[in-house]
């Protein structure tokens, strides 16, 4: 097991990209379901338009007979959080997509601290150092590192965070990260995902069947990756990767301290590849997920996940529907109209104004100045 101090991991804002493990800080009253990606960007929120201001919705509803949000966004893959998000409402997570930054400073405070409790777990196990990068291809360059780093650990039965997982789903690259992957006493492969709550109670079910999914999805893809299923053609055909560039001198330094004898982004993924199939990791054999109360630290509950690979894959080919613009965009049913009452964009929201269905576009309304 590695100790602290043993091994170095690149910090995840090094990436270019990051799937936030906790996707879900906030609890119902506060903001349940919110976008994570409303605070800290990932890859499916780097460009708003082409003038680097957020689409309108009447631009947006424009282009939904012109290409698909994919197309229209400039988007290349997306988080494994984006399709949890649509698990919770769909409508605000294009939103969310449509206008980032629509976030109060008190919620963005929220997603800070959990956030922060995520790191303090990852500092237990390893270091975290900082590499200055240029392109895309030294952005990728870190998160190989990062897995190469960390399967000796899992193959010597050791417990590792904030794993990097990605594969091709319905055609589209999914990326994402595993809060902690460990052996339990029996010998299985467990998979265990930190949820944080500002109250100490446990989310209602609709969360929970949120984070049931997306755990489901980690599974599913991390199972790929070590069963030789990601391919790094895929990889290049989404990621339009470069691997005979060469990487930058601060990456390559770091790569020769790892003791990796590499220059460019292909020599790398070579490593990878041959280090995921060759390792005999098994697959994850156990889906936890432990909710802990963001004051105290105090475990709330903890849940073991049944892995529902049938229903995961038409939930998933029902939200890829969407980013391919084979269909627009759906609420929640009115059921579920409860989520609305914390959502930052209940005011223009045009499936709660057309009593569920899409209406007439509608721009959103300014902030009120206190």
């Amino acid at each position: 097991m590695a100790e602290t101090g043993e091994e170095e991991k690149v910090s995840a804002e090094a990436l270019g990209f990051s799937d936030l493990s906790d996707s879900e800080f906030l609890d119902l009253e506060d903001a349940q379901g919110l976008d994570a990606s409303l605070s800290k960007p990932g890859p499916s929120c780097e460009l708003s338009g082409n003038d680097g201001k957020p689409r309108s919705l009447q631009k947006w509803k424009r282009g939904l007979d012109v290409s698909s949000p994919m197309e229209r966004f400039h988007f290349k893959y997306l988080c494994v959080t984006d399709l949890s998000t649509q698990n919770w409402c769909e409508q605000q997570m294009v939103y969310g997509k449509e206008f980032p930054g629509f976030l109060t400073p008190e919620k963005a405070a929220l997603l800070d601290t959990g956030a922060s409790i995520h790191l303090a777990r990852e500092l237990e196990v390893h270091d975290l150092v900082t590499i200055p990068i240029t392109t895309k291809e030294d952005a990728w360059a870190i998160k190989f590192l990062n897995i190469l780093s960390m399967i000796p650990t899992l193959q010597s039965e050791g417990h590792i965070r904030e794993f990097p997982v990605f594969g091709e789903v319905e055609g589209v690259l999914l990326v994402g990260v595993i809060d902690e992957l460990h052996y339990t006493a029996k010998g299985e492969l467990e998979l265990a995902e930190l949820k944080t709550r500002r109250h100490p109670m446990l989310p209602v079910e609709a969360q929970k069947r949120k984070d049931y999914f997306q755990v489901n999805l980690y599974k599913y893809i991390f199972d790929a990756m070590v069963q030789g299923k990601v391919t790094p053609a895929s990889l290049i055909h989404h990621t339009k990767l470069c691997p005979e560039k060469p990487l930058g001198p601060s990456v390559l330094r770091h790569a020769q301290q790892g003791g990796f004898c590499v220059k460019s982004l292909g020599d790398l993924m070579e490593l990878v590849f041959l280090a995921l199939t060759l390792s005999d990791l098994p697959v994850i054999d156990i889906l936890k997920i432990e909710y802990i109360h963001q004051d105290t630290a105090t475990v709330l509950g903890t849940e073991i996940v049944a892995f529902e690979e049938k229903e995961m894959k038409g939930k998933v080919q029902h939200y890829m529907a969407y980013w391919m613009g084979h269909r627009e965009p759906q609420g929640v049913d009115v059921e579920e109209a409860w989520k609305c009452r914390t959502c930052n964009y209940v005011d223009i929201c045009e499936w709660r104004k057309g009593g569920w269905v899409p209406t007439s576009t509608l721009e959103p309304k300014t902030k009120k100045k206190k």
